[in-house]
């Protein structure tokens, strides 16, 4: 095993040979859009970003499905494995199998397998001193859903939303391959503050965020102003504890909004200061709002300091 759970990684790594390793992740999770098909779609570029987000490339998945043998439709099951199976399809990805139960709550992803050379893998213990971080994608897609599901998202915040998590982590992959990343993970359910800390700590070294800095979705920020925020608001603050030092003058739902649990969100990238401008370049190419949010220091009493 060369990547296991002790630092919180985004999938686990266990090497065949020398210059081969297989990567593994699993997640699912309920509802976050009306559509099924849209549902299925982003359950599985969910699940895939994963082993993108280590830079290694994905190759099989099994479907996991949670769902009520009465009171819903089969043709709406059918919608979200449709959804899934042509994201999996359009990445090259194959479905060799799954499993199902009855459950109340409708619930759904895959696990996914890949590879890796065992020499290239960018883990979140990879931040060094000196690094800029780099966000892929803007933040705001719980407190998004929240509202679609209490019907006050307009249509287009809500498309924007969909928009950015179908947008897949491989062309992060590929740019973090051309160049050498070592230290990256993507925004999940810890949201950026989660999962900003996680790196930190395993990296052992502190993380400064630029609160400006960092790209929101349309609509978000409102959302929040409103209270339409997820569970993983409180429960995220509680695993971070008071390892984070957030400043006075920062607006208290953009703070939100650093909590907000994320899905298919956005790859947290560690890269040298001197290679920041191209990076950031050839990320624009497939996420226009990509933008350096923050900085790694030598550690201190915060593991994160937003500023």
């Amino acid at each position: 095993m060369i990547v296991g759970f002790d630092t919180a990684d985004d999938a686990g790594v266990f090497r065949l040979r020398d210059d081969l390793g297989i990567v593994q992740t699993l997640d699912f999770f309920t509802p976050i859009v009306d559509d099924p098909f849209v549902y299925g779609q982003i359950a599985a570029l969910n699940s895939i970003n994963d082993v993108w987000a280590m830079a290694g490339t994905p190759l099989t998945a099994m479907a996991i499905t949670c769902f009520p043998k009465k009171g819903v439709a089969p043709e709406i099951l059918g919608e979200i494995m449709r959804g899934g199976l042509e994201t999996l399809n359009m990445y090259g990805v194959t479905l060799i199998g799954g499993h199902s139960v009855d459950n109340e709550q409708i619930m759904f992803g895959y696990s996914v397998t890949g590879v890796i050379d065992p020499a290239k893998i960018a883990k979140n213990s990879g931040a060094l001193v000196g690094d800029v971080i780099i966000l892929t994608k803007p933040i705001g897609t719980g407190v998004i859903s929240t509202g679609i599901k209490l019907g006050k998202t307009s249509e287009a915040v809500a498309a924007s939303s969909v928009h950015t998590m179908l947008t897949p982590g491989k062309y992060a992959a590929e740019a973090m391959g051309e160049f050498g990343v070592q230290g990256a993970t993507d925004v999940t359910g810890f949201a950026l503050m989660g999962h900003a800390w996680e790196m930190a700590k395993a990296s052992k070294v502190t993380i400064e965020i630029n609160s400006a800095a960092v790209p929101l979705l349309e609509g978000a920020l409102g959302l929040a102003s409103e209270g339409l925020l997820t569970g993983g608001d409180k429960t995220n603050r509680q695993y971070i504890g008071e390892d984070i030092a957030i400043g006075e003058t920062i607006d208290p739902n953009l703070v939100k909004l650093l909590f907000d649990p994320q899905t298919a969100g956005g790859m947290l990238i560690a890269i040298r200061a001197d290679q920041t401008a191209a990076l950031l370049s050839r990320l624009r190419e497939n996420y226009a709002t990509a933008a350096v949010i923050g900085k790694v220091t030598e550690a201190g009493p915060r593991s994160v300091i937003i500023k």
